[in-house]
């Protein structure tokens, strides 16, 4: 980026194009200036920032658009050093709580962004004579905007205020909780999970505990939703403080109300943070709530059961091996038939978690029906998501009782239409390949690898290059020299100049990590040959592979020196044919 120039005197300051342009007319020329505001401060020094420069943003925060204000409270946020430290920065705080008053969401959330990274390194007392008094200020307003922003900042307020200050300000962010308007009610029951870890239980007791109540019942669901997180921050604090029994006290009602909501969002947010809230009211308490997840698992919205389903694994981690036997797994064999493909993706990836959970005849008996039956789903994000974490399956039961199911699946999944399931199924062959000996992975799934090499999409060519070098350091260079060098050399071969590049590419990758006789018996004569092709671009490859083949072969040097001689001797007498050609 160009930076500004910059004169030495105040007219030439206000002379110069760059300052010029903050009040240009054309507001993308305006826009553009103000992302370059701190380079061009940092360069007139903190007295003429204070002196000119913050003046004219003072003019432009209360006229300019929202495209301007949103990147100039961004450079706002820089600004500390730029006008001399903290001693100076009051006119800066000036600056952005006006665009914190902003009605445009953005602008309120980059300027609250700036006086939080600024908050952050004033000292104690700056801090609290300027950054809370600020705090004050936006949260006391009669409008609703400034309102919002100031919720935030008062847990970067609470944190490092004096105990009189938060006398003043936490019956301040209660009234806020209770203000008439729901986009502040909103803005601070979100926040309020960012509060309690600061507080005692007891202060949490005696300010808020009326408010969380009021929250809970509040008849905007858009309200009701949020207190969700805000049970799971308020047993997570309690238990903190060895307080499990009122813990749950206070947070089963509030998970009981909700998991009943009319609004089937306030029940999606149950079932997204029940992990969390378990964890807040401990394992012992979670058995009491199993029958609220179970009727999250069976709820009529699939937006609901598909968050449920991705934390059956969280849940059945606090619960005893029987009751998720007797409780939720029969959820689970419901859900594996669920009439919607989200759910059953879900599901899929997050239930072969149980696997080390119940261990090795558990799984056996109750969950590997569940996932051969997954394997066998009609829909391909659900079968690729039960590949995706069959290493928690194997590690625990082994890869004999899943292969007889799991072949099929991975080479339907390898032919499927969408090119980037056939992506996704490269990436998880080499975890596979682990669990297999060479052996059985070349007689079931490697005609399926040297296929995809001949791919019609270059992303899945690229793909099965970068598998074939990991199943090289997976099986060792035997498997590579044996089973993937005569393929390659039998694609070399091809008449589509497409896949002798995509050979050249197999050169690159895998060459290093084979041993010097495998380079020079199998990969130099490859090279030598691709570098005499017809082609051009196939020449030029090959030309780079011999330079990366250049220092491990010592031995074959000059055979290597003569074909690049060769090349550049071929390539210059096309290029001084075309130059007589054109000269003619």
């Amino acid at each position: 980026k160009k930076k500004p120039q910059v004169g030495s005197v105040l007219s030439d300051i206000m002379d110069n194009p760059f300052y010029q342009s903050l009040t240009n007319e054309d507001i993308q020329v305006r826009t553009d200036a103000v992302k370059g505001l701190a380079d061009f401060a940092e360069q007139i020094g903190p007295q003429r920032t204070l002196d000119v420069l913050l003046p004219t943003l003072s003019d432009i925060c209360i006229d300019d658009e929202d495209e301007v204000l949103a990147p100039l409270a961004v450079e706002l946020g820089k600004f500390l050093p730029l006008v001399g430290g903290e001693t100076h920065i009051q006119p800066v705080l000036y600056l952005l709580e006006g665009l914190a008053k902003s009605e445009e969401t953005s602008v309120c959330q980059k300027a609250v962004a700036s006086l939080s990274a600024i908050g952050a390194q004033l000292s104690e007392g700056v801090f609290e004579s300027h950054f809370v008094s600020l705090v004050i200020r936006l949260a006391e307003s009669e409008w609703f905007p400034p309102k919002v922003s100031a919720c935030p900042l008062f847990a970067d307020a609470l944190k490092r205020s004096s105990d009189a200050k938060k006398e003043q300000l936490l019956p301040l962010y209660v009234q806020l909780c209770q203000d008439e308007t729901p986009m502040v009610r909103r803005a601070a029951a979100s926040n309020l999970k960012n509060i309690f870890p600061l507080l005692h239980p007891d202060v949490i007791l005696k300010y808020f505990l009326d408010v969380y109540h009021l929250l809970a019942k509040d008849p905007q669901d858009s309200v009701r939703f949020i207190i969700v997180e805000v049970a799971a921050s308020l047993a997570s604090t309690f238990r903190a403080h060895n307080l499990g029994e009122k813990s749950l006290e206070l947070v089963k009602p509030v998970v009981l109300a909700c998991a009943e909501d009319r609004s089937w969002r306030v029940r999606y947010m149950v079932a997204s943070n029940f992990v969390l809230i378990a964890n807040g009211i401990g394992a012992e308490a979670t058995q009491s709530l199993v029958y609220v997840f179970v009727n999250l698992l069976k709820d009529s919205e699939a937006e609901v059961r598909t968050a449920a389903s991705g934390k059956i694994s969280g849940v059945s981690a606090l619960l005893d091996t029987q009751k998720v036997i007797s409780s939720i797994l029969p959820c689970v064999a419901g859900l594996v038939n669920d009439d919607s493909q989200q759910v059953r993706s879900a599901l899929a990836s997050d239930v072969l978690l149980l696997a080390p959970i119940f261990g090795n005849e558990g799984t056996s008996q109750h969950l590997l029906n569940i996932f051969l039956r997954l394997l066998r789903d009609d829909v391909p994000d659900v079968r690729l998501n039960i590949i995706s974490k069959l290493d928690q399956v194997t590690k625990v039961i082994g890869l004999d009782k899943l292969s007889e199911h799991l072949i099929p699946a991975i080479i339907e999944l390898a032919e499927d239409r969408q090119w980037r399931i056939r992506l996704s199924v490269i990436r998880y062959i080499p975890p596979l390949a682990k669990q297999l000996n060479v052996d059985f992975f070349t007689e079931k799934l490697g005609d399926l690898c040297f296929g995809w090499l001949e791919d019609s999409v270059s992303s899945i060519r690229k793909a099965s290059v970068e598998n074939l070098k990991d199943l090289t350091a997976v099986f060792g260079e035997a498997f590579a020299v044996n089973n993937v060098l005569p393929k390659i050399v039998e694609l070399s071969k091809k008449t589509n100049y497409l896949h002798r590049m995509t050979v050249l590419l197999f050169i690159s990758q895998v060459s290093p990590a084979l041993s010097e006789a495998a380079l020079n018996n199998h990969i130099l004569p490859l090279a030598l040959t691709l570098a005499s092709d017809p082609v051009a671009n196939i020449r030029f490859g090959a030309a780079s592979a011999l330079e990366t083949l250049f220092p491990r072969l010592s031995a074959v040097r000059h055979t290597i020196l003569f074909s690049l001689f060769s090349f550049a001797s071929t390539f210059v007498s096309h290029v001084l044919g075309n130059k007589t050609k054109s000269c003619q």
